[in-house]
């Protein structure tokens, strides 16, 4: 009988401590984290509190955000966005977007690559 495999060596799963890396990060009054990093996808937990801005950017990959606590308003290149926990929100490839009127706001992100 062979052995179980280590959980490094599990083909097609990974784990992510979501709620503990959001909790840890809260705490430190916001942040980034990279949960995982492969060729195709890239997930990582956001998290911004007031008053420290979240300044606009542009990604080079589509991605989608989904809102774990608090709310805030997405922008878009002149659209926005209430986003409250459980929503979602795609943003396309070389959009200029950012988060503002939040006093909290942690979210997934996954980006394409």
């Amino acid at each position: 009988m062979s052995p179980a495999p280590a959980a490094d060596d599990l083909l097609g799963m990974e784990y992510f401590p979501i709620a503990e890396v959001r909790s840890r990060l809260e705490a430190q009054n916001g942040g980034w984290e990279v949960l995982h990093e492969s060729p195709n996808l890239e997930v990582g937990v956001l998290v911004r509190i007031a008053p420290t801005s979240d300044p606009p950017v542009r990604h080079t990959a589509d991605e989608v955000y989904v809102v774990l606590a608090g709310e805030a308003t997405l922008e878009v290149e002149g659209d926005s966005r209430r986003l409250r926990p459980g929503d979602a929100a795609f943003v396309a490839v070389g959009k200029e977007h950012h988060f503002v009127d939040y006093a909290l706001i942690s979210v997934l992100v996954l980006f394409t690559r």
